[in-house]
């Protein structure tokens, strides 16, 4: 089912592009399992799951890539990876990769989540199904395979390239600033042009989502109980002692009210909107040029919902999504959730949220308001743990990333939108912040979905040309690291 690859103008920029393109196809077993195989070895930082052997098999994931040299960086919890590949060239490009994947039950799987089996979906082609396929392993390794290929042509590559990896991604990237802080790993990184993840940027309809950055995400825990406070207690009791004792549960309920509006979704945390900046004109034009009636269907039926918010409009729903900052309730435990009921009073009760922030938010300063928001009401006895966080990222439309991108889309006729930013989160803002004060994108072709969820997948043979398959999508990063060389050339002149 694997098509021909697609040979455009980007086969004037690319050196023996049409030879590459014969590697790439003949690489693609080799692809495809190293694909399955990282797959197979799921790194969870919540679960402290793989951590070691999750970044030993990175580090050599890197360099059976090419790159010459990849270490382990420790740190205060799941350690790093940094790589450097020197060609010789005038341009470096950094890297991020992700080696970590989210929980699963494979209960709720079709396929089991671990294996990476190819099925069909339905009219696309083939897809792999499995945890990490597409957030963030399967884009990754396609940029590996490009690597090798443009190697095993016998040509060097037009970038240098520094790879940083963390494992701890999904729980918000709690120490990854130690990675970067390492003064080897910061004076690499110093050296590049900005910093790019790999991902699956395609629509079903095959146009590219391009985005100038990404909200920011802090991820903790309200927790109350004997724990917290001696007016609940240590062990769960029955349930008649409700008249004489106060229920954390309830507590934890009072609490999480007060943290946002009547609505249930508008954040009423003391100042939290303070520093939030508004939408630019600029973005609002982008955000009203992708609110295409045939988009929002497929949002809907992806999103498995029948109406926004106050049955907004999409372009309104939209402009909400990427400017607003939201506090979000994850989960709720306490007490007895078994079959049946249990007469009990629990000892304990937690909530698991998170914070999606906005520029110009902060990490700090979203944690500050919400100890004052707490204490200032009498929360005192409610802790709160924060597992991890960073801030927004923003990267400007005319960055060398950015305009390497739209020069590669239009020049190739892969139709594209920009937005304004993710309205998803990656720690892009420890690249973009300082010492750094770095460009930091999203880059990617290809087709995938599920992240997070049960029957992740990644379109590995498309059944439209206009949606790349995991060769197609390889070529892509080939492409993209030629286009980048020739922008960066073209501003040092």
């Amino acid at each position: 089912m694997a098509l021909a690859l697609a040979v455009g103008p980007a086969a004037a920029r690319t050196p023996d592009r049409d030879q590459i393109a014969k590697i790439v196809k003949a690489q693609r077993p080799a692809t495809l399992k190293a694909l399955q195989d990282w797959i197979a070895l799921p790194t969870i930082a919540a679960e402290k799951r793989n951590a070691t052997a999750g970044a030993d098999y990175m580090r050599r994931l890197a360099l059976d890539a090419g790159f010459q040299q990849a270490k382990i960086i420790p740190t205060d919890g799941v350690p790093g990876v940094f790589a450097t590949l020197d060609s010789g060239a005038k341009t470096t490009i950094g890297i991020y990769f992700m080696y970590d994947v989210k929980q699963f039950d494979p209960a709720e799987w079709s396929s089991p989540p671990l294996e990476a089996r190819l099925v069909p979906r339905g009219t696309e082609g083939q897809a792999l199904v499995g945890r990490g396929a597409v957030n963030q392993k399967g884009p990754e390794i396609a940029f590996l395979a490009a690597i090798k290929a443009i190697l095993a042509s016998g040509r060097k590559l037009p970038v240098n390239l520094v790879l940083v990896a963390e494992g701890e991604e999904e729980i918000a990237s709690t120490h990854f600033a130690q990675v970067v802080a390492v003064p080897e790993v910061r004076d690499a990184l110093a050296r590049s042009i900005g910093v790019f993840i790999p991902t699956a940027g395609q629509d079903q309809n095959g146009s590219v989502n391009m985005t100038l950055g990404a909200k920011g995400a802090v991820e903790f825990q309200l927790i109350v109980g004997g724990e917290t406070s001696d007016r609940y207690p240590k062990a769960d009791v029955h349930s008649s002692n409700h008249a004489r004792i106060e229920n954390p549960a309830w507590r934890l309920v009072k609490a999480l009210d007060t943290l946002v509006a009547a609505d249930g979704h508008t954040p009423a945390i003391d100042g939290w909107f303070e520093h939030v900046r508004p939408l630019t004109d600029r973005q609002k034009q982008l955000i009203a040029e992708a609110a295409k009636p045939e988009v929002e269907a497929q949002e809907k039926k992806q999103l498995g919902i029948g109406k926004w918010i106050g049955d907004e409009p999409y372009g309104t729903s939209l402009e909400r999504f990427y400017s607003q900052p939201t506090v979000n309730i994850q989960g709720l435990v306490a007490g007895y959730t078994g079959v049946g009921g249990k007469t009990v009073l629990p000892s304990r009760a937690e909530a698991k949220l998170e914070f999606r922030l906005v520029p110009a938010m902060t990490r700090d300063e979203a944690e500050a308001k919400l100890r004052a928001h707490l204490l200032k009401r009498g929360f005192d006895d409610v802790k709160v743990v924060v597992s991890g966080g960073y801030g927004p990222n923003e990267t400007a439309e005319d960055s060398v990333l950015v305009t390497s991108q739209k020069r590669l889309f239009a020049e190739a006729g892969i139709a594209y939108t920009i937005r304004p930013r993710n309205a998803g989160s990656w720690p892009g803002v420890i690249f973009n912040g300082p010492p750094l004060n770095l460009p930091a994108a999203q880059f990617g072709v290809g087709r995938g979905g599920g992240a997070h969820a049960p029957n992740e997948w990644l379109l590995i043979d498309s059944s439209d040309p206009k949606v790349k398959g995991l060769e197609d999508t390889t070529m892509t990063y080939v492409d993209y690291l030629y286009v980048v060389a020739d922008e960066a050339a073209k501003r040092r002149r």
